[in-house]
């Protein structure tokens, strides 16, 4: 009787097969298919293994195979490569940020075969300190903490006034609405939050499913919240300078938590110095935030280290545990959610959003 188990190859480094496989999901894997490892050193996040041994070696091994997982150390899945797997159905990238550098997606596309990438498992903790910022900034928390540190421990009620305080039924705008954006929809629903929406990259009929308002980059500054979610691309690098952060209401927060270069750091002081709006920065350019930076010593800013993507010591395993979820969807007959597509890639590379 043949076997239909399907087979697959995890291509990637030995420090990646030690923190990222979880035995629970390696158990589920197992149930799944026939599994080897290929290990391989090389390239760092954004880049693949350079080495020009690995591709040939990394071709020998996958001659049928149904799938191939990379991640760290894997040499780029080019053309060629591919040719050498004519049985290849499906590839998956656990790590890059959504750049896909491990894979020519031109090629896979070519071939007909599913891409998928499972780097949104950093993105869910991000939209959990983005709640986070938003609330300690609704009150001005930053300007309170410094105070008391002081010793002035008697609360300043002039530090609160003409800010919102509470979140509930503010509303609020989103630049960028990926995984963590709509992750944060989920938290800011129970607030009953209106939320608009700037993300050119949008399928149309997400709006209605999801229930918020696509609108345009002015109108999303207008709202009492304005989080910062969009990608470091070069369309996106210094998207908010002048003119768009001096269209933040006084009174309004302001919240980022993607990379620092999207907003203007010179213009974003200088708005701060007006002492209108509250700032809530995980992320700066250029960073780490010098020793000699004046946003340290604005009072109403709120500063933390580009923190937000951790999620606890065993966080590098939710990239695999996505990827062993979109292996069983796609082996079992349904479709995987997180595809590396055209719209991704024009997304991720800055190009016109008018990519069909």
């Amino acid at each position: 009787m043949p076997d239909n188990r399907p087979r697959v190859l995890l291509a990637f480094s030995p420090h990646v097969r030690e923190t990222y496989l979880a035995p629970q999901d390696v158990q589920r894997l197992d149930a799944l298919a026939d599994w080897v490892w290929f290990p391989c050193e090389g390239g760092g996040i954004y880049d693949s293994n350079t080495d020009p041994d690995a591709p040939a070696q990394l071709a020998a091994r996958l001659s049928g195979h149904d799938a191939v997982v990379v991640c760290y150390g894997a040499p780029t899945l080019t053309a060629e490569l591919l040719d050498n797997a004519p049985t290849l159905k499906f590839i998956g990238e656990m790590a890059g940020d959504r750049f896909a550098s491990r894979i020519d997606l031109n090629a896979a596309w070519a071939r007909g075969i599913r891409t998928v990438d499972t780097t949104n498992g950093s993105s869910y903790p991000v939209a959990e300190w983005a709640l986070a910022l938003i609330l300690v900034c609704l009150r001005n928390g930053g300007a309170h903490f410094r105070r008391m540190i002081a010793g002035k421990t008697p609360v300043d009620r002039t530090l609160m006034e003409g800010l919102p305080g509470s979140l509930w039924g503010r509303r609020v705008g989103l630049i960028g609405c990926g995984h963590m954006g709509r992750r944060l929809m989920k938290f800011l629903r129970a607030f009953e939050t209106e939320i608009w929406v700037h993300d050119p990259y949008l399928p149309q009929e997400l709006p209605e499913a999801l229930g918020f308002l696509q609108t345009s980059l002015e109108n999303v500054l207008t709202c009492d919240v304005v989080v910062c979610l969009a990608p470091h691309t070069p369309k996106t690098e210094g998207m908010l300078g002048k003119a768009e952060l001096a269209r933040l209401r006084p009174g309004s927060v302001f919240v980022s938590v993607s990379r620092g270069k999207v907003t203007d750091s010179a213009a974003l002081i200088a708005r701060l110095k007006r002492g209108d709006i509250i700032v809530g920065l995980d992320v700066f350019d250029p960073e780490p935030v010098p020793a000699d930076s004046e946003i340290l010593h604005l009072p109403n800013v709120f500063l933390s280290p580009h923190i937000g993507a951790y999620g606890g010591p065993t966080a590098q395993q939710d990239f695999f545990a996505l990827m062993v979820d979109e292996l069983e969807r796609f082996f079992n007959g349904h479709e995987t959610q997180f595809d590396l597509t055209p719209r991704a890639q024009a997304n991720r590379t800055g190009a016109d959003p008018d990519y069909s």
